[in-house]
C-alpha cells in the first residue's frame, strides 16, 4: 500500500498484535488514524489509504447507493491489501481487520477469502458484499469473532444492504452486534469502548 499511517514506531511493532484499519469511501487514512487513542495500546494499528481517487479522497472500489460492485475490481483491490498484510505479518502476533462503512466491506470480504489469516474483524456502519461469485468462497472451518457496531437510523448503508450483513454474519460468524442510537454514519468513544474490550477478549485476551 502507498500510504500507510501507524500507531507505533517500527521498532515498537514486532511481537505484538496488528489491527489493519480501513476507511470508507470518498475519505481517507486519517479517518482511522483519529481512532488510534481509543484502541488498546497493547496493539499495533495500521490505517491504509485506499487506493482509488474520490475527488480529493479516496475508495476501495466504485459504490453507489445500491451498494452495487464489480467482482474483479473488489477481488484485485483485496488481493492488494492482503499482499501488504503478508509483507508484514511475520513481524506480528496475530493480524485482525477493522473497517469503517466500505471499510468494513473491504474487512469482511478479505476474511472470505483468507479466513485462517485474520484472528478478528471489527465492522463498523458498513456492510458485506452481496455478491454471488464471493459467496462461492465462504467456507468457514470454525466461526470468527466479528464485532459489528452501528446505528439503526444509518440512512447510508440501505435496508436491503443492512438485512444481507445480518444474515451472512449470524450465518458464518460469532458476532457481537452492538447498536449506538444517536451516532448516525459515523463511530463514537462508547463503540470504541465496545471495539476495545472484543480485541482484548478475542485477540490480546
Amino acid at each position: 500500500m502507498d500510504t500507510v499511517v501507524w500507531s507505533r514506531h517500527g521498532d515498537q511493532r514486532p511481537g505484538t498484535p496488528l489491527l489493519v484499519m480501513m476507511h470508507g469511501y470518498g475519505t481517507d487514512e486519517s479517518r482511522m488514524v483519529r481512532l488510534f487513542d481509543y484502541l488498546p495500546p497493547e496493539f499495533t494499528c495500521a490505517a491504509l489509504r485506499a487506493p482509488m481517487p474520490v475527488g480529493d479522497h479516496y475508495g476501495w472500489f466504485l459504490l453507489d447507493y445500491f451498494l452495487a460492485n464489480d467482482f474483479a475490481d473488489v477481488v484485485r483491490v483485496s488481493n492488494q491489501v492482503h499482499a501488504w498484510v503478508d509483507s508484514v505479518r511475520g513481524r506480528h502476533t496475530s493480524v485482525s481487520l477493522l473497517g469503517y462503512s466500505q471499510g468494513m466491506a473491504m474487512a469482511s470480504t478479505l476474511l472470505r477469502l483468507h479466513p485462517a489469516d485474520y484472528r478478528a474483524v471489527v465492522g463498523l456502519s458498513g456492510f458485506v458484499l452481496n455478491n454471488e461469485l464471493l459467496a462461492l468462497t465462504d467456507s468457514f472451518e470454525a466461526k470468527p469473532p466479528f464485532f459489528w457496531g452501528r446505528d439503526k437510523a444509518d440512512l447510508v448503508i440501505n435496508p436491503d444492504a443492512i438485512s444481507y450483513t445480518a444474515e451472512w454474519l449470524e450465518k458464518h460468524t460469532m458476532l457481537t452486534a452492538r447498536t449506538y442510537p444517536g451516532m448516525g454514519h459515523a463511530m463514537s468513544k462508547r463503540e470504541m469502548a465496545d471495539v476495545s474490550a472484543f480485541l482484548r477478549h478475542y485477540v490480546s485476551g
